[in-house]
């Protein structure tokens, strides 16, 4: 997963009111634990979106190196779904379950792949998120608002995604269920990049990136550290108005002088 990377050329995005999110905007995220942030309504979703291809950019281009896995926001699932669906692996539980009771027809070996532990794994996956009760064929009408949200995440890391994209992960969940989240994304070595507004998460991220409509900032470090940066940052800021200012008044007085 060391070349998993997102990369950004010279993008820009309109809304078809023609109200403008990005312009002309290049980046690349690589390898490690990255959090997304900005002020409500900057664009964040929207960029993720982009990167998805649920969106396409009016210019520009966007590049996901590896498998991608992309957690919405809010989860296009219906209530009919069974978990297995829901993962994703139905099928292939079918298709296992048809050759070992004596039907050995090329198209189950097909479906199969090389998913023959897909159970096992999936299994290990739901109990690591917590919910190691769900039964594969429980209706997806009978979760709860947490636990559909971790079933959704559990369905992007059967993937084995090198590339994942989070939004607000964390919606809906319990303390217990986001402490699984962060012990589960903490041993995610792909390229990850969430967009969230639990400071805890963010706090367990690798670096920052900061979202503008034309630039995408890079800090090192979790979001305390971010913040602390930032800070710094605004009081050089600050300082250098307060010379240019004494500055100014030295240079009127001596034009006065003169």
């Amino acid at each position: 997963m060391s070349d998993a990377a997102v990369v950004c050329s010279n993008l820009s995005f309109a809304w078809p009111d023609d109200t403008p999110v990005f312009h002309d905007l290049s980046f690349t995220v690589t390898t490690g634990r990255t959090g997304l942030v900005a002020p409500n309504g900057s664009g964040k979703s929207t960029l993720l979106k982009l990167i998805a291809g649920e969106l396409k950019p009016a210019t520009g281009s966007l590049s996901v190196a590896g498998t991608l896995g992309y957690l919405p926001q809010s989860l296009p699932l219906t209530g009919n779904l069974t978990v297995a669906e829901v993962l994703g692996v139905a099928a292939v539980i079918r298709a296992i379950d048809a050759v070992e009771s004596g039907d050995v027809s090329e198209e189950h070996f097909t479906t199969i792949g090389d998913d023959w532990d897909i159970e096992e794994r999936t299994r290990a996956q739901l109990d690591r998120l917590g919910l190691a009760d769900l039964t594969l064929d429980r209706s997806l009408s009978t979760l709860s608002g947490g636990q559909v949200v971790s079933l959704g995440l559990a369905a992007q890391l059967l993937k084995r995604p090198d590339v994942l994209l989070l939004d607000e992960p964390t919606n809906n969940l319990d303390l217990e269920a986001r402490r699984k989240l962060y012990d589960v994304l903490g041993d995610f070595n792909g390229c990850l990049l969430l967009v969230s507004h639990d400071r805890a998460l963010l706090d367990r991220m690798e670096r920052i990136a900061e979202l503008g409509s034309d630039e995408l900032r890079f800090y090192g470090g979790n979001f305390t550290e971010y913040e602390e940066a930032v800070r710094a940052e605004q009081e050089v800021a600050e300082k250098n108005v307060r010379n240019a200012e004494a500055e100014l008044k030295r240079e009127k007085r001596e034009m006065q002088q003169a």
